[in-house]
């Protein structure tokens, strides 16, 4: 079993001898937006060798949707490509014909695999480097810091938060992007070199694979009740005016494909739920609602709020947020001390497996599901029978919830010992 006494991080470079990369070798390649572009793109990277790295480029908080308004790709013997997919959307088969068949290199591939997904582009195989360095004992997993570590190159960074749907995007935007995938391949080897090092590599194929074929998550119920503010509000009808005016909001949002802060923001529903308008003339006195774009749509606004007034006292919302699995973890001493107890074992447990294998504990255990394990994951932990009836029946429950092989591996021990029924001292 790989053991890493401290974390390993590969072939470091000096601190404070990184070059800044300010350009692309090759230049910033020009922007491919016709299918003509985009199928000799295609053959350019099945003349290519190896790997291919990916980026793509959202527009999140300015645009409702998750969709990619910038393909970055680079390949070795192919040199690297910018496509806007959203004129040759329809025009996408040459290259997925040619793409999907490789292994991508993405940095947090989960972020951006969706969006493509969405386009027909789906990989054969992933390396997600901000994964393995996670999983190679690395303490700064961001791009920028593991390029200057590994390859000695300090990124030039600065628009990742940018509106990517502008159009036309702006020259250093460009550079931005390009040099997102500019040092990708390089940084795989050296996050490869590192887990093999280690003797971690088949864990983090497994990780990989997790990632490439996971299943889009499905949205959560009462979304509302995140909305800013909502701490401060007393009653369920209130609730009620938040739940009404955040639907409205994102219907409108879906509709425009605008992020829903820049319809309407949360301090304006949680204002319009303390107020309880009645007429427009009133809405309109309330901060944002008086405003040139909120005006347009007052009739949908205050619709909304009357909509939570004529709700009976049994369609209201409750107060509190109704909670799927365990409760609130600052419960349990009261609710279940039991469950608490074995809790803060289990913990204990998988900070010493994290500090001996020099990987993130979120990583080697998905704390949601070592907290349903602990609050009634088992039907009776002291009926359970022996350490080995044990230990099989908490692999059966993490195996269900989805922990890979070698996390099992890993963490069922650990857990076995922990969750073990403490006797009573004498």
């Amino acid at each position: 079993m790989p053991v890493a006494e401290e974390p390993i991080e590969g072939r470091s470079v000096e601190e404070n001898t990184a070059e800044p990369l300010l350009a692309p070798h090759d230049g910033v390649p020009p922007v491919l937006v016709t299918p003509e572009q985009v199928a000799a793109a295609a053959a350019r990277l099945a003349a290519g060798t190896g790997p291919l790295a990916v980026d793509a480029e959202r527009a999140s908080g300015f645009r409702y949707s998750a969709r990619a308004y910038l393909i970055q790709l680079r390949r070795a013997g192919a040199g690297s490509f910018l496509i806007d997919p959203i004129p040759v959307t329809d025009a996408l088969g040459p290259l997925a014909e040619v793409i999907n068949e490789l292994e991508w290199v993405l940095h947090s591939a989960d972020q951006d695999l969706p969006g493509l997904a969405e386009l027909g582009l789906r990989p054969a195989r992933l390396f997600d480097t901000e994964l393995g360095g996670r999983l190679a004992g690395f303490e700064r997993v961001g791009l920028a810091a593991m390029v200057e570590k590994l390859l000695g190159r300090a990124l030039r960074k600065g628009h990742g938060a940018a509106d990517w749907s502008t159009r036309p995007l702006p020259a250093d935007w460009l550079n931005y992007a390009a040099l997102d995938v500019e040092l990708l391949l390089e940084l795989r080897d050296e996050v490869a070199a590192s887990l093999d090092a280690q003797g971690k590599s088949d864990w983090a194929a497994q990780e990989f694979e997790h990632i490439r074929t996971a299943e889009p998550s499905a949205p959560k119920s009462d979304r509302w009740r995140r909305t800013s503010g909502i701490h401060t509000l007393r009653k369920t009808r209130q609730l009620a005016v938040v739940r009404e005016l955040w639907l409205a909001r994102d219907t409108l949002a879906r509709a425009r494909d605008v992020a829903p802060a820049r319809i309407l923001p949360d301090a304006a529903i949680v204002s319009a739920a303390t107020s309880d308008p009645r007429t427009i003339a009133q809405l309109r006195t309330l901060p944002v609602f008086g405003g040139p774009r909120q005006r347009r749509y007052s009739r949908e606004w205050l619709a909304a709020v009357d909509r939570a007034r004529a709700l009976a006292e049994t369609e209201l919302p409750t107060l509190t947020q109704p909670f799927e699995g365990p409760p609130p973890v600052n419960r349990w001493e009261r609710r279940d001390p039991v469950a608490a107890a074995r809790l803060t074992r289990a913990r204990a447990a998988m900070g010493e497996l994290s500090t001996e294998h020099a990987i993130p504990v979120e990583n080697l255990l998905s704390p949601d599901l070592v907290r349903r394990l602990c609050w009634d994951g088992l039907p009776s932990y002291d009926r359970v029978g022996t350490a080995a009836d044990l230990s099989a029946a908490i692999d059966g429950f993490l195996k269900s919830g989805g922990a890979r092989p070698w996390q099992r591996e890993l963490s069922v021990p650990a857990l076995t010992g922990a969750l073990t029924p403490q006797q009573p001292a004498d």
